[in-house]
Order: C-alpha cells, then sequence, then structure tokens
C-alpha cells in the first residue's frame, strides 16, 4: 500500500525528502507493532529484548553505560530496563572489578533461556517485510546507511 494512502493524504508532499521521512516515519511504527505483538506472549518489551540481545552479543558483563550506547533505542532509561529485568530474574548485577561505582550486567540462565525460546519468533519477524526480496531488503539497508551517512 502507497504511503499515500495509508496515512490518507489528499495533498501531494512538497518533495521525495519529506514523502519519504513521512513513510519512514510511518513504516517504523508499523514494524515496532508488529515486533510487539510477536514479543508480547514472552512478557518482554521491544527495549527489552534489545537489552537481552545486546548482552548476549557482549558474551561477558557490560556496565549500563555500554548497554545505552549499543541499543538501538537512545531515548531508552536503560537503568530502569535494567532493573526490571533484574527483577524478572533475567538479569544478573556485579560489582564492577576496576570501578567499585559501577555495576556490571549479564544474563542470567533464566535470560539465556528466555532468548533461546524468543528465537521461535524469528521467522514472524522476518516475515514483517516478507513483501520484500533478500536483495530488495539489502538495497533498503544500504538505502538507509546511506541516507544516515
Amino acid at each position: 500500500m502507497r504511503i499515500e494512502e495509508a496515512i490518507q493524504q489528499t495533498k501531494p508532499f512538497r518533495n521525495g525528502h519529506h514523502k519519504v521521512i513521512v513513510n519512514l516515519i510511518f513504516t517504523s511504527n508499523w514494524v515496532q507493532d508488529s515486533i510487539k505483538k510477536a514479543l508480547k506472549p514472552f512478557g518482554v518489551t521491544i527495549q527489552q529484548y534489545n537489552v537481552l540481545r545486546v548482552l548476549k552479543g557482549a558474551g561477558k558483563p557490560i556496565s549500563t553505560s555500554t548497554i545505552r550506547e549499543r541499543l538501538l533505542d537512545k531515548m531508552a532509561d536503560t537503568s530502569r530496563m535494567v532493573d526490571r529485568l533484574f527483577q524478572k530474574g533475567l538479569v544478573l548485577r556485579q560489582e564492577c572489578e576496576y570501578d567499585k561505582r559501577l555495576v556490571d550486567i549479564s544474563l542470567s540462565e533464566a535470560g539465556k533461556e528466555l532468548l533461546d525460546s524468543l528465537k521461535t519468533v524469528n521467522p514472524q519477524l522476518d516475515a514483517i517485510l516478507n513483501n520484500l526480496t533478500e536483495a530488495e531488503a539489502q538495497q533498503l539497508s544500504d538505502l538507509l546507511d546511506k541516507a544516515r551517512g
């Protein structure tokens, strides 16, 4: 569906740049809604899932500031998210070896198990953009990289 139809746009966009910005915002929200639906049965938000993935990718305990740097959503309150994940038993906290003011975060066994069970959602997540071929998906990703400079 064209963006004009999706948002019921009756007037033309100022230019192609305006159109693509509106389309990116609309599509981003649509993709996030789809991901939220897929994650809901597992009791985690997109942001919490992102924190868990960052921790898994790190492969070792890391600080909340390092987590924040690696998050997709830079506006997220990392400390609060880590607290919630800790309350759910999905992460562990330990005093940083070299700076006692910092706390290192790592995945708990329950966090690892949750990430393993979330692998079942991957086909559903991949299907969000199944209207694109693999080549088109790569081209879109390359164009988005180029747009960010």
